[in-house]
């Protein structure tokens, strides 16, 4: 299998919500070029990525044309009872028979202890016996050693999905190297997120680009971020969030006949991470899980973009990043509207302090 699945938490989109018609021909060209596997998840894109999967690839190819992992997101779980339901309608949503890969959804020592008081891991297991599922793991957000508990908890698990790209890989918060390495050390393949950081190291500052450009003038910066991850020997797969044809050709250009990092490429990637790293004010990813349990509506990501762009760019374009503050609180609560509840924060697989950086956006911007 090649290693470059296709993430389904950012599909193209219109006035609709999903584009259905450009994901099927994003889909069509990735499944053309010899790729299969498809990552989707219950509340991405507000419950309908796993539907457009359904439209876009299980309703127009045949059941092994294709390898999905879905997810069981016990945040979206009441009690124990309700994963059943849950499964059974997310079967129903992918128009499949059974899951490739089942993963218990973004795991930390918090939710841990949620996913151990359901039962979570028994309940994999029997979608498994029952043929279901054929494969059961679990996405991470934590520290190394609570990724090192729960492999030594359930050593039955087969996937770990990891948050792994050169900008985290040393970070004190994600852990990236060191979460990396408690999976090798349990002999678990690793699948790849947040490869690219949710498009932040895209659009990196032009000293890193200059020595990506030095090195490899043809490769994308993009393809960095990508093949870092890819390159990793334990890691099986990773997944890229495509929303756009652009996206989608620029990652099979250099994963079709994938090359690995050598030596020189991996040291210019960490010393990229280090020059990037000084230039972030928000390490947001726009993975939009504190969205939709805020009680006062804020748009959170993308005032944090915003905030990051006034950083970088200051003056020069002030007065456009102000006026799209205005567009999107017109009709979403401003950072000010913030009641500290801390919801927002419990949900956050990067562990922003978001209730005090939306101090900082509200004197930025409120104002």
């Amino acid at each position: 299998m090649k290693k470059l699945g296709f993430g389904l938490m950012r599909l193209p989109t219109n006035e609709n919500g999903i584009d259905i018609a450009e994901t099927c021909r994003l889909t069509d060209e990735f499944i053309s070029r010899g790729f299969t596997y498809f990552d989707t998840a219950a509340p991405y894109h507000g419950g309908a990525s796993e539907k457009a999967f359904k439209a876009a690839v299980s309703d127009r190819y045949p059941r092994a044309a294709y390898t999905v992992t879905d997810k069981l997101s016990l945040f979206m779980i009441e009690k124990k009872e309700d994963m059943q339901p849950f499964f059974d309608k997310q079967l129903e949503a992918l128009g499949v028979d059974y899951i490739d890969i089942y993963l218990i959804h973004s795991l930390s020592a918090r939710s841990y202890k949620k996913a151990q008081e359901f039962g979570a891991f028994e309940f994999a297991a029997e979608m498994k016996k029952q043929g279901k599922v054929k494969h059961v793991g679990f996405s991470f957000h934590d520290t190394a050693d609570v990724l090192d508990t729960i492999l030594t908890d359930h050593p039955e698990i087969e996937y770990v999905q990891l948050q792994i790209n050169y900008l985290d890989w040393e970070d004190d918060a994600i852990q990236s190297r060191l979460c990396y390495e408690t999976a090798v050390k349990h002999n678990k393949p690793i699948i790849v997120m947040e490869p690219v950081k949710g498009g932040a190291l895209v659009d990196i500052s032009k000293k890193a680009q200059a020595l990506m450009k030095e090195h490899s003038p043809s490769l994308s910066v993009a393809s960095w971020a990508i093949r870092f991850a890819a390159s990793l020997d334990s890691v099986v797969m990773v997944l890229s969030g495509m929303s756009n044809e652009e996206q989608l050709k620029d990652n099979l250009s250099y994963m079709e006949d994938f090359v690995p990092f050598t030596e020189k490429e991996f040291n210019i990637a960490k010393e990229c991470g280090e020059i990037i790293r000084n230039d972030i004010t928000v390490p947001c990813t726009a993975c939009r899980y504190c969205v939709d349990d805020c009680p006062m509506n804020i748009a959170i990501p993308e005032y944090f973009r915003l905030f990051n762009d006034i950083n970088r760019f200051g003056l020069p374009k002030a007065i456009p990043l102000k006026n799209s503050y205005k567009d999107i609180s017109s009709t979403r609560g401003k950072a000010s509207d913030c009641i500290k509840c801390g919801m927002c924060e419990s949900l956050c697989p990067q562990k922003i302090q978001i209730t005090k950086l939306l101090e900082k956006v509200s004197e930025t911007f409120d104002k």
